[in-house]
């Protein structure tokens, strides 16, 4: 069955006028099933639903403001639902003890959505969910954008799975859903309000500046807490951790999903480095499943199954990305940090393109791996100027309370 799949899949990429019609069916099913579910039923003030990248993970800005609901006593009473494929995370994470866990798209699952009084996500929502009168929805979204998004993407071919008439349509169908949508800086305010169309829908006020959930950890964690995501990954005390975190290229990919080559030798970075550090590797989450580290054990920790990437950065001493927005996150914490763009023409002029002057990143930009070997043994880093101004201009409304303040603005007036 999953072969078959697979094969269709590649076929509907292949044939854009049968895949949009292949949607479009697949959008009334889903639309009806939640017509069903909403048909005669409350809403419930005191119910709020959070799911995250589509039932995936138990993590990123819904899991922080979550996990501030339950220390609220205000929301003692409510009742929670997360959406997540693998119910076995219930026994992973206590926190959701308090919670009702559905499955995505299972009847359940449009039963919350057609009752909920809040619903908060940080990807697309089903596109067969309606917000229904008194109701409020949430986009918290996931990252401060270094890549163009969505409607400001502009290389035709640089996306395998959508034309860019498609990218739009099903931006508009998304984001015309939201109450809020939560913004770190007026930089990405500013650049939210053209990738997700919202002012030519005039949704421009949608828009709350209150910093990311998800980094109030970052302002909060101890040495304790530290030592024991350490312990929990397996790694050595005497080691300095180095998190190489890239993201996934829009034009890979092979008919069932994205693919990524990571332009890596690690035979070499073990050879130069594994005497001083060991590399925890986080993929982007399209692309987690596709790495076997097996014969790497002791120096590359695979990290990329992890629900949540924030408690990876308060163990590594310096962070190598490329152009994944976690480097803006990360910064929070003013570590060091390297940009290992092996593929910086390609992806720049032919995949997304950048919102920012690359030359404002935090640290130095290296296209050759013998080149980034070299850095990271240098360790001739500091804190400068540049990296100051960065903050200054991208982090500048982060702290320990990001999380209160949403809730104050979603529900802490009614």
């Amino acid at each position: 069955m999953e072969l078959l799949k697979k094969y269709l899949r590649k076929f509907l990429m292949n044939h854009a006028s049968l895949r949009v019609f292949v949607r479009k069916i697949h959008v009334a099913l889903k639309k009806k099933k939640f017509e069903m579910a909403a048909s005669g039923a409350e809403i419930d003030k005191k119910l709020v639903i959070f799911e995250t990248f589509m039932g995936r993970q138990y993590g990123c800005n819904p899991r922080a403001i979550y996990e501030y609901m339950l220390s609220d006593e205000r929301f003692d009473d409510f009742t929670f639902v997360w959406v997540l494929n693998d119910e076995g995370k219930v026994k992973e994470f206590p926190q959701l003890e308090r919670a009702k866990v559905v499955k995505l798209r299972s009847d359940e699952y449009y039963k919350y959505y057609a009752t909920a009084g809040y619903v908060i996500t940080n990807s697309n929502l089903d596109y067969g969910i309606a917000k229904r009168d008194g109701q409020k929805f949430l986009q918290t979204w996931h990252g401060t954008p270094l890549k163009r998004l969505r409607c400001d993407i502009e290389a035709e071919e640089g996306n395998a799975l959508n034309s860019l008439e498609e990218i739009n349509q099903k931006n508009d169908l998304d984001v015309k859903r939201y109450d809020y949508f939560i913004s770190p800086s007026a930089f990405s305010t500013e650049k939210f309000r053209s990738a997700f169309n919202l002012t030519n829908l005039g949704l421009e006020d949608i828009i709350i500046e209150t910093g990311y959930p998800r980094n109030d950890l970052l302002f909060k964690f101890d040495e304790e807490y530290a030592a024991k995501i350490k312990s929990d990954l397996g790694i050595p005390d005497d080691k300095k951790v180095i998190l190489y975190a890239p993201t996934f290229r829009d034009n890979q990919h092979d008919g069932s999903g994205y693919t990524y080559k990571t332009e890596v030798d690690f035979d070499k970075l073990r050879r130069e480095l594994s005497d001083e550090y060991v590399i925890l590797f986080r993929a982007h989450y399209f692309v987690a499943s596709q790495f076997d580290f097996a014969s790497y054990k002791g120096f590359v920790i695979d990290a990329s199954g992890l629900d949540d990437i924030t408690p990876l950065y308060t163990v590594a001493d310096l962070l190598i990305t490329d152009y994944s927005s976690v480097f803006f996150d990360y910064a929070n914490l003013k570590r060091p940090m390297y940009f290992y763009m092996y593929d910086l023409e390609d992806y720049a002029d032919n995949i997304r393109g950048f919102y920012i002057d690359i030359n404002e990143l935090p640290g130095p930009i290296i296209q050759e791996e013998d080149e980034l070997i070299k850095a990271i043994k240098a360790g001739d880093w500091s804190y400068d100027d540049k990296y100051k101004a960065f903050n200054e201009k991208y982090n500048y409304l982060d702290d320990a309370f990001a999380s209160k303040r949403v809730v104050d603005i979603l529900i802490g007036e009614e």
